[in-house]
């Protein structure tokens, strides 16, 4: 796993071990981010369950303000945390070492309204906590996600989860995976 482009391209990412995050292959990577590149210079950023911060600190090397990473696994906050030590971005990043249901859930003032929003839960979520993942999309809709802001949402192809308060914008599959470009509705 490394940085595809930008200011830290090439520059490799650790990984937690065992499997308990998908990296994203460099193919996907490159044209979820050929789409989102007029986007990202200055945008805040919340990569959830963000596992080693691929697409967040993609998002930096590229020109991003400000990241805030939201992950739970003991191992991931680990290596993500090497990971932004390691690219030298600790001043542009937050790390939410909590689970994230509960984080949105509660008011925080003001909220970070978001830009972009990366959204690639575990897939086993989206089928023993889908009425989570429904409230998690009221949440980023009504409170985080800053106007004409975009949500892209990683998902198995074989599921279908609409997100309430949220509108797919674009969609495309990349084998049995599927990415959805989402906005406010």
């Amino acid at each position: 796993m490394r940085i595809i482009a930008g200011e830290f391209r090439g520059r490799p990412l650790l990984a937690p071990l065992g499997k308990q995050t998908r990296p994203i292959t460099d193919r996907v990577k490159q044209s979820v981010f050929d789409v989102l590149a007029p986007y990202i210079p200055d945008a805040k950023v919340y990569d959830c369950f963000s596992g080693t911060g691929s697409m967040g600190l993609e998002c930096l090397s590229r020109g991003a303000g400000e990241v805030v990473f939201f992950e739970r696994d003991r191992s991931a906050l680990q290596q993500l945390q090497r990971n932004i030590a390691n690219l030298g971005v600790a001043d542009r990043c937050r790390i939410v070492a909590s689970d994230l249901f509960h984080y949105l859930a509660e008011p925080v003032e003001p909220p970070l309204k978001a830009d972009l929003i990366f959204l690639d839960p575990p897939y086993h979520f989206l089928r023993d906590r889908s009425g989570q993942l429904r409230q998690l999309g009221l949440h980023l809709a009504q409170g985080h996600l800053a106007p004409r802001g975009q949500v892209i949402f990683r998902h198995d192809r074989a599921d279908c989860l609409e997100l309430p308060g949220l509108g797919v914008l674009d969609q495309r599959d990349y084998g049995s995976m599927s990415v959805q470009w989402l906005t406010c509705l």
